[in-house]
């Protein structure tokens, strides 16, 4: 069964509201476009959603009678061009100015103060950006060493600046929706770091502080911050690069920001909208422990109704369904199958010519007794170690990594206990037993003549070869290998063991 693809229905579904609406009048001195648009940010994607189609003398209005969203905009034209950002909140009607000569270092908007003052302070660290800029061009002349150490102490000048700044900008909008945004690019970096052992400062406790205090002051009860420039990257980077990357701790902190939400708002959506898809086609090995959680915690209960169409979420739930017994540590499924000694025996009662299942079934019933006694059952495989693989001999990247796992087997055994359960997909005896011969394939090489077992649903088998490794109890270790990262997951789970 192929990944699905999860179509959200949310995405465009918030920008009708009560009447009020909204008039956004912006003027440019000297500005050439005579088409711009009015769009917005929603969590990692933007949103057109006004446009002026005439622009006269570098004024241009916005206007609509129905509310927007409150959040973070910007204008921006034809060539995708993005000027400035500004707030549309609880003032709806107001005007910006500029200049082309210099637009961010003549913003102004006179009749609204959370905008002005937003837009003082865009001037601000977009000055300090061109000063950065212009620190290298004041190196030439000076040797290596002069100009490195020229370039740290700038810069280190220049972030303390920006950063006492910041920090006397938020305390004075404290509790306003422009220090909330902020906030979201704010890092929240230890101060007076203790000295480790080594004399060094303690990394770990700039990690653990920085990871305690990640989400200050983010409220994930206000819909608004959806529509921001940070937001989105922030929820990244925290579930990317700040946590350890294992799936247990992933889920209890997506469980943690879930809980931070209001059931059935937009944040808790749009989180729902990106973690489920994320997990759902890592391709790190385990990370579908994840989904299946997502899919147990919120789509079952219903707590994601509204993200996804019903179709859809039946869809979700029965990829769920189909994941979760191959998770990581479960006991894989057993497989009743047939190998090439005794698919001559089944042939004869009539299986290679059966053509509906029920004519399938109707030979199982009528020969069971003399089936039982020919099925070689995965759990019936002695050894520390079993490598399930899945397999079609015309399939060309078969035709490849079979022989290459032959190789890897043969040096394997020389000093684990393992064995090969390899299965072929298809059911055509003849042209499967020729490669087997040619091949010297000495694995346990079985088929399902009888249709017993549903492989590629009981499996995921929706590409081959796919690769499983499994322990002495047959618990799933490791799924979805390459041959040769075989020898290495032997090697770690042996050192495991010894520690």
């Amino acid at each position: 069964m192929k990944k699905i693809i999860l179509p959200l229905i949310l995405f465009l579904g918030f920008t009708a509201r009560s009447q009020g609406g909204y008039e956004i009048k912006i003027n440019i001195k000297g500005f050439k476009d005579d088409t711009t648009y009015l769009a917005k940010y929603t969590f990692d994607k933007q949103y057109i959603v006004d446009t002026c189609k005439k622009v006269v003398n570098g004024s241009m209005v916005f206007k609509g009678k129905r509310d927007l969203d409150k959040g973070v905009y910007f204008l921006v034209n034809k060539k995708k061009v993005r000027y400035f950002d500004f707030f549309i909140n609880e003032n709806t009607r107001f005007t910006i100015n500029s200049d082309e000569t210099d637009i961010v270092k003549n913003l102004k908007s006179p009749d609204s103060k959370e905008n002005d003052d937003f837009l003082g302070y865009i001037r601000y660290i977009t000055n300090k950006n061109k000063e950065f800029g212009e620190l290298r061009g004041q190196t030439k002349g000076l040797s290596k060493a002069d100009s490195v150490k020229f370039m740290t102490d700038k810069l280190k000048a220049l972030n303390e600046g920006v950063q006492k700044f910041d920090a006397e900008f938020l305390a004075s909008h404290k509790g306003t929706y422009i220090a909330d945004v902020l906030n979201l690019k704010t890092e929240k970096d230890a101060k007076d770091v203790p000295k480790a052992k080594n004399g060094r400062p303690d990394s770990v406790y700039q990690y653990l502080y920085y990871k305690t205090h990640y989400w200050d002051g983010v409220n994930f009860k206000d819909d608004r911050l959806l529509r921001t420039p940070f937001f989105a990257d922030r929820v990244k980077k925290y579930f990317e690069k700040i946590i350890i990357q294992m799936p247990d701790t992933i889920i209890t902190e997506i469980d943690k920001v879930m809980n931070q939400c209001t059931p059935g708002s937009e944040i808790n959506k749009f989180l729902l909208a990106y973690f489920t898809p994320t997990y759902e086609t890592s391709k790190i090995m385990g990370f579908d422990r994840v989904f299946v959680h997502l899919i147990d915690a919120y789509i079952k209960t219903g707590r994601a109704k509204g993200v996804y169409e019903e179709a859809t979420t039946v869809k979700i739930i029965e990829r769920g369904e189909i994941l979760k017994p191959l998770l990581l540590g479960n006991k894989a499924p057993d497989l009743l199958m047939i190998d090439t000694i005794n698919a001559k025996k089944v042939n004869k009662m009539g299986f290679d010519t059966a053509k509906t299942s029920a004519a399938i079934t109707k030979l199982y019933y009528d020969n069971a007794q003399k089936l039982t006694p020919l099925f070689t059952n995965l759990y019936d495989v002695k050894a520390k170690y079993t490598i399930l693989v899945f397999w079609d001999v015309d399939c060309g990247h078969c035709q490849t990594e079979i022989p290459k796992l032959l190789e890897t087997y043969h040096e394997l055994r020389k000093t684990y206990d393992v064995k090969v359960f390899s299965v072929y997909t298809l059911h055509d005896f003849d042209k499967w037993r020729k490669y087997v011969i040619e091949k010297k394939l000495d694995f346990i090489n079985i088929y399902d003549p009888v249709h017993l077992n549903n492989i590629k649903t009981k499996y995921d088998i929706f590409s081959t070869p796919v690769i499983y490794l499994l322990d002495k109890d047959k618990n799933i270790k490791a799924k979805r290998l390459a041959e040769d990262q075989l020898p290495g997951m032997i090697k770690m789970y042996e050192s495991l063991e010894k520690k």
